[in-house]
C-alpha cells in the first residue's frame, strides 16, 4: 500500500518474527550469546525468558538459521494445551513415528533415544526448542528433563533451549522443579529497548525495507518509545500505522505530530463508549464521539480512498 510512496521493497514494520530485520540491541546481542554459548558447550537447558514482543522468538529463529548442518533443530510452539505430553511433540518435531501400535511412553522414549543415539553417531547434535514454555505444566517440564538426560560417556545426546513470558521464571523457582533448575545453564531475562536503542530499532528496520532511516524523525520514534514502553512488537505496530497516516495525508516524512496522533487514536479505539445513532443517516451506529463530529455532514455511501478525516484527527 504505502511502500512505493516511501521507497520501501517491503513492509518493514512486520509483526511476524524475521530473523532478516533483527538488530542487536546490546540486550539482545548478550541474549544470543548466551543461546550461542549454551549450544556450543553442550548446555544441558538453556533459558530465555522475556515480555511478549520484545524478541526472544526471532533471536532463537536466527539461532536456527546461523547454524551449520551438525545441529538437528525441533521446534516446538504451540504449548498451550501442552499438559504432559511433551514426549509426543518432541517426536512430530522431529518427524519421528508418534503412535506406532502398543505404544505407550517407554516405547515412546526408546524411539526418540535411538534417533538421539543415532544422530550423535553421525556427530549431529539434538535441540530441543520450546517457545512461549510458560504454558507448560510441571509435568511436561519434569517429563523434558528426564529427556535431557540422554548422554554418551563425556557428552549430551540433547540439549534444550526454552523461551517463555517472565511466568516462566516464576514457575522454574518453584521448589517442586528444583532438579530441573538445576540443569539450566544459562538463564536471561530480556528486557524492553531504551529510547536511544527504540530511535536506532525503527531506522535499521527502513534501512533494511530499502527506506531511508530518516523517514522516522527522532521525535518520532521518541514518541514512539514512550507509547511502546520499547517493547519490539509495540513498536512495529505504531510504526506501522504511523506510515498509514503519513501516506494517507501525502506525506513524506512521519514527525512527531503523526505519531501522537496515531497514539491519541490508538487510545480512544480501546475506550469503550456506548453506540447512539446518527440523525439523518439511517441504517447507521457510530460511537457518541464520532457522532458529535459527523452531526450536520453528508455520509457518503461510497468507502473512499483516501484516509477520512475521522480517522486521521488533528493533523493539519
Amino acid at each position: 500500500m504505502y511502500e512505493s510512496h516511501f521507497g520501501l521493497h517491503e513492509k518493514p514494520f512486520s509483526l511476524l518474527p524475521d530473523p532478516q530485520y533483527l538488530m542487536f540491541s546490546a540486550k539482545h546481542r548478550l541474549a544470543y550469546s548466551l543461546l550461542e554459548y549454551g549450544l556450543n558447550y553442550s548446555e544441558g537447558f538453556t533459558v530465555i525468558t522475556g515480555e511478549i514482543g520484545c524478541g526472544k522468538t526471532t533471536l532463537v529463529r536466527h539461532l536456527l538459521k546461523s547454524v551449520g548442518p551438525l545441529v538437528t533443530f525441533g521446534f516446538i510452539s504451540d504449548t498451550i494445551r501442552l499438559k504432559g505430553e511433551i514426549l509426543e511433540r518432541v517426536l512430530l518435531a522431529f518427524g519421528l513415528e508418534v503412535n506406532g501400535e502398543g505404544d505407550g511412553w517407554t516405547e515412546k522414549f526408546q524411539r526418540f533415544a535411538e534417533f538421539a543415539i543415532d544422530e550423535y553417531s553421525k556427530g549431529r547434535r539434538i535441540v530441543i526448542v520450546v517457545d512461549e514454555a510458560q504454558n507448560m505444566d510441571e509435568e511436561a517440564l519434569e517429563e523434558l528433563r528426564v529427556l535431557s538426560n540422554l548422554n554418551s560417556e563425556k557428552d549430551l545426546l540433547v540439549q534444550i533451549i526454552l523461551t517463555g513470558q517472565p511466568e516462566l521464571r516464576q514457575k522454574l523457582a518453584t521448589p517442586r522443579l528444583k532438579q530441573f533448575a538445576q540443569r539450566i545453564g544459562k538463564l536471561y531475562h530480556l528486557l524492553p529497548l531504551n529510547q536511544m536503542e527504540t530511535r536506532d530499532y525503527i531506522h535499521h528496520r527502513i534501512a533494511v525495507a530499502g527506506g531511508d532511516p530518516a523517514l522516522f524523525t527522532d521525535e518520532a520514534c521518541d514518541a514512539a518509545f514512550e507509547g511502546s514502553g520499547g517493547v519490539p512488537r509495540l513498536i512495529n505496530q505504531l510504526c506501522d500505522t504511523a506510515l498509514v497516516y503519513a501516506y494517507g495525508l501525502e506525506k513524506n516524512v512521519v514527525d512527531k505530530e503523526i505519531m501522537d496522533t496515531v497514539l491519541a487514536d490508538r487510545a480512544d479505539a480501546w475506550v469503550m463508549t456506548p453506540e447512539v445513532p446518527v440523525p439523518g443517516a439511517a441504517g447507521q451506529i457510530f460511537h457518541d464521539n464520532t457522532a458529535e463530529q459527523l452531526q450536520g455532514k453528508t455520509l457518503e455511501a461510497e468507502p473512499q480512498e483516501a484516509a477520512p478525516p475521522s480517522v486521521i484527527k488533528g493533523i493539519k
